[in-house]
């Protein structure tokens, strides 16, 4: 598989996919995108924060451009963003997949001038038809509609004009996605009406109760001003 963006010239879009042990993932991930846009010039850039398994290996072998960082998702958000010649950025978790229809929905969203100040995310879904996953479902919809509170697991669309007017992601170990979406303001956050599909592994290593509770927690503590690095040990 070769990527379309790397045909030379710029790019429309940026893909930035954080990696961290994700040979797994990585090619379902891309091929899902690529699927759905096979004509359009995008780039993707995996920003690595020190893999042991074979995700570099396999990032260069379906085309993708490889940026080296430390590990920590917020500081590799940033170093992929650096790395972007897009005028559009679109962060991405390698255990995440867009469904069919997503290029749409992103082209419609950048070609309208009145979203240059704006983000959008995508409807989360987790890849599993148990009950308790349709009940996070649905609590991640209230939380990301109504409380304006999407995380990273949705992806996260945005131009680069307005990304670096409100100052990117920092470089923090935990909380990168929520610290980002605060200073984005929920007015200015579409929500595109294509799935997300995250991996339900963690969910069901963890338990469907256990980590929810864990990140409500993390959230509360971080909402109180914890800092993100005595959060992230509660975290593992």
């Amino acid at each position: 598989m070769t990527l379309p963006g790397f045909k030379g010239g710029k790019p429309v879009l940026s893909i930035i996919i954080p990696t961290l042990n994700e040979a797994a993932n990585l090619f379902t991930c891309v091929a899902d995108l690529q699927k759905d846009a096979p004509d359009v010039a995008y780039e993707i850039i995996i920003s690595d924060g020190a893999s042991d398994d074979a995700t570099l290996e396999e990032a260069h072998a379906i085309g993708c451009q490889v940026v080296r960082t430390l590990r920590g998702r917020g500081l590799q958000l940033a170093a992929g963003a650096t790395e972007a010649r897009g005028d559009w950025l679109l962060f991405l978790h390698a255990d995440t997949s867009l469904d069919p229809g997503w290029w749409g929905a992103v082209k419609e969203f950048m070609d309208n001038p009145n979203n240059l100040y704006k983000a959008a995310a995508f409807r989360f879904k987790l890849d599993d038809d148990d009950w308790a996953a349709s009940i996070l479902e649905a609590l991640v919809h209230f939380r990301s509609k109504v409380l304006s509170l999407p995380f990273g697991d949705q992806g996260l669309l945005i131009s680069r004009h307005f990304y670096h007017d409100i100052g990117g992601y920092m470089p923090i170990v935990l909380m990168e996605d929520v610290d980002m979406v605060r200073r984005i303001g929920g007015k200015s956050i579409h929500h595109f009406d294509i799935d997300a599909v995250t991996s339900s592994d963690r969910y069901r290593r963890d338990g469907y109760m256990f980590r929810p509770l864990r990140n409500l927690l993390c959230l509360t503590l971080y909402f109180l001003g914890v800092p993100t690095r005595l959060i992230h040990k509660l975290y593992g």
